[in-house]
């Protein structure tokens, strides 16, 4: 049974226009950026529907954005993701290492995605037998509640006492179900594999040959019944998870895992910049960068990576990389690395107007967020609309003095902010009302603003 959530269908999927209204709610402005994923996205659906003679020569239109960090580019790949249901994994290029040098190959990346994609299906296969694995979770339980008859009775005694058993078990499920029993203790039977313990020494481990140890020994290993005294409560989800194994069939979900991911996966890769050699300078460090490059171009272009679960056909793959390129540029990237992302897009750098939307109008809004927890100890915390105009200010003006790191910048200048509230606010009591305003504000962050040498220690 295929997830409605998860699975792309021609009944369901957004068109562009819908992708970018969506990432809206969330991401203010950068609509070249925007527009880009949406296409990316929309031309999976279409390639999975277009002739099957066609289907594997259409390859994804990788994408590269270009901007200052904290401007949107991860939350726009993240999003995506969810709105596609599709595999995703984010990587940092930085912290891969060339192939022979001790560190994570590039191939990892599509390991991830796989084990990922794995989990992702599991749950989904688990969420469909949940009904019938807590059912038979529940006759577990009650045939230690209620053990059947003894075969050594005669069978006129045991139909007579299984009568007796059934209604007395009748009544006890009622029990269950209401709840009434969940604090008693019990002793049930679990599963559980005795592994031998061992140790792998080498610079290359086996996760990363793709080889899975522990199901290779989990196979050969007895499965061992192990006792356990806990709660009914605690009973009913340990019996639940083990008979929701027993009812999947792990084959299919992973068949089914290794298509969403050659389908459908997408891997963000952050950071591009910093695997990009300066002009000219082709030793040392630039060496090493130059061989990731190497090394993620055959995965970029389509190839085969082994995982534990099986080969990965990186084709279809879409790939989405983001770099600030602040000092190396995108022409500095090897030729052939720069043609596989032939969609590139630069991210504008966010101005106070901007930061004055960001705190207000995204679904998760910071100031909704702040909202939200300080409502939980029973206080009201409302934001005048000029004190918004000035923490947008103060935000950009910090920016523009020290490193421009984006929105990321109105986190801290909003905890600097609230601090104090933050720190009193479960003895200030319920009911309170605390009201930012413009002078408030300027009280709290003109020193910050003033002070180069104190904001630089304020991110």
């Amino acid at each position: 049974m295929k997830s409605k959530k998860t699975e792309m269908n021609a009944d369901q999927t957004l068109t562009p226009r819908e992708i970018v209204a969506e990432l809206d709610r969330y991401i203010i402005g950068q609509q070249n950026a925007k527009k880009s994923v949406a296409i990316a996205l929309r031309n999976r659906w279409r390639r999975l529907k277009a002739p099957e003679q066609l289907r594997e020569e259409i390859m994804p239109n990788n994408i590269i954005l270009i901007g200052p960090t904290g401007v949107g580019k991860t939350e726009i790949a993240r999003r995506l993701a969810r709105l596609s249901g599709a595999p995703f994994v984010k990587v940092e290029a930085s912290k891969f290492t060339e192939v022979g040098y001790v560190g994570r190959d590039v191939e990892s990346m599509i390991r991830d995605l796989t084990d990922l994609a794995v989990t992702m299906v599991k749950s989904e296969r688990v969420a469909e037998v949940e009904g019938k694995a807590r059912d038979l979770a529940e006759e577990r339980i009650l045939d230690i509640l209620l053990p059947t008859p003894r075969r050594r009775e005669s069978a006129d005694a045991i139909a007579e006492r299984s009568e007796d058993v059934s209604a007395s078990r009748e009544k006890m499920r009622s029990k269950l179900r209401a709840g009434t029993m969940d604090d008693r203790m019990i002793e049930i039977e679990v599963t559980s594999a005795q592994l031998p313990l061992m140790q792998v020494m080498g610079p290359m481990s086996l996760e990363d040959m793709g080889i899975n140890i522990q199901e290779l020994l989990g196979n050969i290993a007895p499965k061992k019944q192990k006792n356990r005294k806990t709660s009914v409560a605690e009973a009913r989800l340990l019996l639940t998870q083990e008979e929701s194994q027993k009812l999947i069939d792990m084959e299919s979900v992973t068949k089914e895992a290794l298509r969403r991911v050659q389908d459908n996966g997408i891997v963000f890769i952050d950071e591009i910049d910093k695997i990009a050699s300066s002009r000219g300078q082709h030793s040392g460090p630039d060496v090493s960068r130059e061989g990731v490059q190497r090394d993620l171009l055959p995965i970029v272009e389509g190839s085969s990576v082994n995982t534990k679960y099986g080969m990965v056909k990186t084709d279809h793959i879409l790939f989405i990389a983001s770099g600030a390129f602040h000092i190396a540029k995108p022409a500095d990237l090897i030729p052939e690395l720069q043609g596989r992302f032939p969609i590139r897009v630069e991210l504008n750098s966010l101005a106070a107007s901007d930061f004055v939307k960001i705190l207000t109008l995204p679904q998760n809004a910071l100031l909704k967020q702040y909202q939200a927890m300080l409502q939980t100890e029973g206080i009201t915390l409302e934001f005048q609309p000029d004190a918004v105009d000035e923490i947008a200010q103060t935000a950009f003006e910090v920016n523009e003095q020290v490193e421009n790191i984006g929105a990321r910048r109105l986190h801290t200048i909003l905890t600097t902010l609230l601090e104090e509230f933050l720190f009193n606010a479960p003895e200030s009591g319920a009911g309170k009302t605390i009201r930012i305003t413009k002078k408030l504000v300027q009280d709290r962050l003109s020193t910050i603003v003033k002070n180069r040498d104190l904001s630089r220690y304020i991110l």
